[in-house]
């Protein structure tokens, strides 16, 4: 009981570990917002925050992974300005600094407030809910070691014909040695 008790405690402190270490989907009050945090090339990203103020607007800055500015406008939810921009195909893996900065038209007069987040470019996907999985390999992997069924259909009409013959042949022989004939 004692050990069970060992390894359940070890499991919750590893759990509560993990859970400290991943990212939120929330950013801290005022930050910049970014989702999904971890993309591959191509990706569309949402970026938001409450930095501006109710019906504040910001211009966002993407140029450090190559996507150039965007527009953050005032949204449906609770003082948030949001925007989106895409992730260009040829952005290399590494982690960038994508920042906003409110232009102060909102009513609470919030004005040239800068506030950055991190987007993380990666080769592959995480598969997780919402983003999309990456396509398998399809295809003939050429080893020089050749396939049962060949795409040449006289190649394959020879083998299955080689076959038949040993197969007859094994029978015949089988046969004679079961009557006692000498071979």
């Amino acid at each position: 009981m004692r050990i069970a008790r060992l390894l359940t405690g070890t499991a919750l402190a590893v759990a509560a570990a993990g859970a400290a270490a991943s990212p939120a989907y929330a950013a801290p009050s005022g930050g910049l917002e970014i989702y999904p945090a971890t993309v591959t090339p191509g990706t569309t990203v949402t970026v938001n925050t409450t930095a501006c103020g109710s019906g504040g607007t910001a211009t966002g800055d993407a140029s450090a992974v190559g996507a150039g500015t965007f527009t953050l406008a005032p949204s449906t939810h609770q003082e948030d300005a949001v925007g989106q921009f895409k992730v260009p195909p040829s952005a290399q893996p590494g982690t960038y600094e994508i920042v906003a900065k409110c232009s102060g038209s909102g009513g609470s007069g919030v004005k040239n407030k800068q506030v950055a987040g991190d987007l993380m470019v990666t080769v592959t996907s995480t598969a997780a809910a919402g983003e999309r999985q990456q396509p398998h390999p399809k295809g003939h992997v050429k080893t020089g070691v050749g396939g049962a069924l060949g795409p040449d259909p006289v190649q394959t009409a020879a083998g299955v014909a080689a076959l038949a013959v040993a197969a007859a042949g094994g029978t015949w022989l089988l046969h004679r040695r079961a009557r006692g004939d000498r071979i």
